[in-house]
C-alpha cells in the first residue's frame, strides 16, 4: 500500500456544535490581542486576516475561537485548523506555530463566504480567556484521568493487546465505544501512524490525521449522557496504534461501557475489504492526498454492513496479499494466511491473537482471490500454469475454512465473495464455486458464494488505483446484506 502526507492550507471541519482541541496548559497569567482586516471581498466571498498577539505567558499551544454574527462560513484557512459550528469559529495552531512567546504574534488567513453583510467579530478569546488587551490570571480547568485500563471503559470486538492501561493494535477497523456524562470528553491517543475518525452519539465530528501521542478533547456538547465512538481508518501492518482511554471533561464522568452486541460478523479479505483508497474518486491519487488520506475502513462495505444489521464486526484485511499468491506475484515467502492469527501482523512482536470466548460470529465474509488470479504469473514462481496455481487456491481455500469451522464452530455461515476478474481469467470464479460446492457436498451447509458482477452492480471502481468507491463500498454492502436475507440466519 502507498503512503503520502498532506501539506499546506489547512482543511475546515464543520461538526454540528463540537468543538476539537488539543489539551492545552494552564498558565499563571493569560490574555491576548487580536486585530481582523477583512483583507479583500467580492460578492458573495471575502478574504480576512486574524493577528493574535499574546500578552500573557508564553503558550505552547492555542486555541482561537470567535463567532461571526453575520452567517458567513470559511472555506479556506491557513496557518492553523478550523471547525465551525454554526457561528461558533474555533482555530488550533498548525503543528509549527503553537509557540507564542510573550508578546509575541501568529497571523491567521482565511477565505470565506458571506450574505447581506460581513460585519467583523469581535469576541476572540484565545485558550478560553477573552482578547481584552489585558492580562487576568488563569488557571486550566481539571479533568478527570482514567482510573481503570481502557478495555474497563470502552468495548471492542477488535484484535487488540493490552498494553500497559491501554491497547494497542494493527488491523483496521479497529474501532472502540464509550460512554460518559458531561460536556466533553477526551480521547488518548499514542499514533503517529494511522488516521482516526470520531463519532460522538452516532454523527462524525471530526477526522483525526496522524495524531501522535496527545489527548484530542470533544466539547460543547450538551450536558447529559453520551456515546463516543473512535475508529481507525487506516491500514499499519507494520506500526502499532495506540489507544490509552477517555478522560471527562471537568464536571463529567466516564459511564459504564456500552454492552457488546449480540450479532457478530467478521470480514476477511484484501484490499476490497480495508476499503483501500474508497474515499477518492479519481482512480490516480497522486494529487488528492495519496491512499493513506483517501482511505478509511470505517465506510468499507464490511463496516456499513454490520451496522445496518447492528453487529459488532472484524475487519481482517490486508491490501496485496492473496490465499496462496499476492499481487503480482510478490513476497512469496509469505501469504494473509500467514498472518490471520496474528495480534498484530507484521510487528517483530505480534504474537497469536487469543480468541475472547465471547467473539462468535455468526457470519463470516471472505474474499480473497483477487490478488491471486488478477495478475499474469511471472518467471520463477511456483506455479508455471494457471491450472496449478488454481489447484493450490483450492486447496488452501478449504483448508482454511477448516480452520475457522475449529475456531468459531458449525454454525457460522461463511460466505465466499468474488468480483469478475474474467478480462484476466476465469480461474478464479471456477474455483470458488468448486471450494463451495465441495463443501456443501461433504455437508457443510452453511457455505455459500457471493459473486459481484462489476458491470450488473454498477461499480465504478473510482478508488484509488481502479477500488471501489464510496459508492462502490455502499453498493456491496447491500448486495451483502441481500445475500444474507436469502440464508436461515437465526441471530
Amino acid at each position: 500500500m502507498y503512503r503520502s502526507t498532506i501539506a499546506g492550507a489547512a482543511a475546515v471541519t464543520v461538526a454540528a456544535g463540537l468543538v476539537l482541541t488539543n489539551a492545552l496548559a494552564a498558565h499563571a497569567a493569560a490574555g491576548c490581542r487580536v486585530t481582523y482586516t477583512v483583507t479583500s471581498q467580492w460578492q458573495g466571498g471575502f478574504g480576512a486576516s486574524v493577528d493574535v498577539t499574546n500578552l500573557g505567558d508564553p503558550l505552547t499551544g492555542w486555541r482561537l475561537t470567535w463567532s461571526f454574527t453575520a452567517g458567513q462560513t470559511i472555506s479556506q484557512l491557513w496557518n492553523g485548523t478550523a471547525t465551525q459550528s454554526g457561528a461558533q469559529v474555533t482555530v488550533v495552531n498548525a503543528g509549527w506555530n503553537g509557540g507564542i512567546g510573550t508578546g509575541g504574534s501568529v497571523d491567521v488567513g482565511l477565505n470565506g463566504s458571506w450574505t447581506g453583510g460581513n460585519p467583523a467579530p469581535t469576541d476572540f478569546a484565545l485558550n478560553g480567556v477573552a482578547c481584552t488587551g489585558s492580562t487576568t490570571p488563569t488557571t486550566a480547568p481539571t479533568s478527570s484521568a482514567p482510573a481503570t485500563g481502557v478495555l474497563d471503559q470502552v468495548s471492542t470486538p477488535s484484535r487488540v493487546r493490552v498494553a500497559g492501561s491501554g491497547a494497542q493494535y494493527t488491523w483496521p477497523g479497529t474501532y472502540f465505544e464509550g460512554r460518559f456524562r458531561g460536556t466533553g470528553v477526551g480521547l488518548v491517543l499514542n499514533d503517529s501512524n494511522n488516521d482516526y475518525v470520531v463519532q460522538v452519539d452516532g454523527s462524525t465530528v471530526a477526522t483525526l490525521v496522524t495524531p501522535g501521542q496527545t489527548t484530542y478533547w470533544i466539547r460543547n456538547l450538551a450536558n447529559g449522557d453520551h456515546t463516543v465512538r473512535l475508529a481507525k481508518r487506516t491500514e499499519s501492518p507494520w506500526a502499532v496504534g495506540e489507544f490509552d482511554g477517555l478522560v471527562a471533561d471537568a464536571g463529567g464522568t466516564i459511564l459504564a461501557k456500552p454492552i457488546a452486541h449480540t450479532r457478530q460478523m467478521e470480514f476477511i479479505g484484501d484490499s476490497w475489504t480495508a476499503g483501500y483508497g474508497d474515499m477518492s474518486t479519481t482512480r490516480d491519487c497522486n494529487s488528492n492526498g495519496g491512499v493513506t488520506r483517501n482511505t478509511n475502513a470505517d465506510v468499507s462495505f464490511g463496516a456499513l454492513t454490520a451496522k445496518a444489521l447492528n453487529a459488532d464486526y472484524q475487519i481482517d484485511a490486508w491490501s496485496g496479499l492473496g490465499m496462496v499468491r499476492n499481487y503480482n506475484g510478490q513476497n512469496p515467502s509469505y501469504d494473509f494466511r500467514t498472518y490471520y492469527d496474528s495480534d498484530l501482523q507484521a510487528l517483530y512482536n505480534s504474537q497469536a491473537w487469543q480468541v475472547p470466548s465471547t467473539w462468535r460470529p455468526q457470519v463470516i465474509v471472505i474474499g480473497l482471490g483477487i490478488n491471486d488470479f488478477s495478475t499474469a504469473l511471472n518467471a520463477g514462481e511456483r506455479w508455471t500454469t494457471i491450472d496449478q496455481l488454481a489447484a493450490a487456491y483450492r486447496t488452501a481455500y478449504l483448508g482454511f475454512i477448516d480452520k475457522l469451522r475449529t475456531r468459531y464452530g458449525a454454525s457460522a455461515f461463511i460466505v465466499l465473495t468474488y468480483p469478475d476478474l474474467s478480462y484476466q481469467t476465469t480461474a478464479f470464479a471456477d474455483s470458488v464455486q468448486q471450494i463451495v460446492q465441495t463443501r456443501n457436498a461433504a455437508g457443510d451447509a452453511r457455505v455459500s458464494a457471493l459473486y459481484y458482477d462489476n458491470a450488473a452492480l454498477g461499480l465504478d471502481l473510482l478508488g484509488c488505483d481502479w477500488h471501489p468507491s464510496q459508492h462502490d463500498h455502499q453498493i456491496l454492502a447491500t448486495a451483502i446484506t441481500q445475500h444474507l436475507a436469502t440464508l436461515p440466519l437465526t441471530w
